[in-house]
């Protein structure tokens, strides 16, 4: 069965001024939450996916188990090349069979690992989460990580009051990634996902998920579509954009303008920005 899109990490250098853009964009952001491996983090969910601002704030705390050098080398050496979405991460239902699948498949990178934190609820009463994280790696993308997440007290975690945005944000559409030869990363891709086939589009290809879909083109054709420069592809193909579904654009481009960021208008209603080093799009 195919996995659907879990969340997304948007690596940053400053996480407070991040946190503090994305809400001056319209979006609802979670409180601060600190990781025992050292990185920091802020949530903006949707339903059933989420948006992870990150950055490594103590690299003291890194003592070199899967978590400090997954999560703190990982950003820490991406956010040295500068902001943007550093991890792409499907959703599992067992952690453990993802671990196995991608084994059999030759593309696991570690062992299912599970960690748990402190949350609070929105009145502050103290919650427990905890995940089943399980890696996989695309040879030909050193600058993208790839896992699964299992989530085991989903009712803990997930909260319709945090994914309500003044910008009208509803959902995920779809992740966006950008490489010089894109076929070189379907297998991989099919694979992680566990889809049965890909669509061919123009200069790329697309992957249908049970949420969010996968979207994988040129960096010409990126320019052409999204109205945007996309990432530079020299080590490798890269994550370039977030597609956001909307109550109405419009809404959107007043957060964006308001916030000084210019608007690039789309077709069907669509509009485009870069933030941070991602471009975001916002789409009827």
């Amino acid at each position: 069965m195919a996995r659907g899109l879990d969340h997304i990490v948007h690596a940053v250098a400053d996480l407070d001024a991040a946190a503090n853009l994305y809400r001056a964009l319209g979006f609802t952001v979670g409180a601060r939450n600190r990781h025992p491996w050292g990185t920091h983090n802020h949530i903006v969910q949707l339903p059933g996916f989420f948006i992870e601002l990150l950055t490594l704030a103590e690299p003291d705390k890194m003592s070199g188990d899967v978590f400090s050098r997954n999560f703190g080398e990982y950003n820490r050496d991406f956010i040295a090349r500068g902001d943007g979405l550093s991890m792409l991460v499907l959703e599992s239902i067992d952690a453990k069979a993802d671990e196995a699948a991608f084994r059999a498949a030759g593309i696991a990178a570690s062992a299912a690992t599970r960690f748990d934190r402190d949350g609070k609820k929105p009145d502050g009463t103290p919650v427990k989460v905890a995940f089943t994280l399980a890696f996989a790696k695309d040879t030909l993308a050193p600058d993208i990580s790839f896992f699964t997440c299992q989530q085991h007290y989903p009712e803990n975690f997930w909260n319709p009051a945090f994914q309500r945005h003044d910008n009208t944000v509803r959902e995920i559409a779809g992740v966006v990634l950008v490489a010089d030869q894109p076929a070189q990363h379907r297998e991989f891709l099919l694979a992680l996902t566990g889809a049965a086939a890909a669509r061919d589009e123009a200069s790329g290809f697309n992957i249908d998920l049970p949420r969010g879909a996968i979207g994988v083109m040129t960096r010409s054709a990126f320019s052409d579509r999204f109205g945007q420069q996309a990432p530079v592809t020299e080590r490798g193909p890269r994550l370039a954009a977030l597609r956001l579904r909307t109550g109405d654009p419009r809404d959107a481009g007043g957060q964006l303008e308001k916030a000084g960021i210019f608007v690039c208008p789309l077709k069907a209603g669509a509009i485009s920005a870069t933030v941070a080093g991602v471009t975001l799009v916002f789409e009827p």
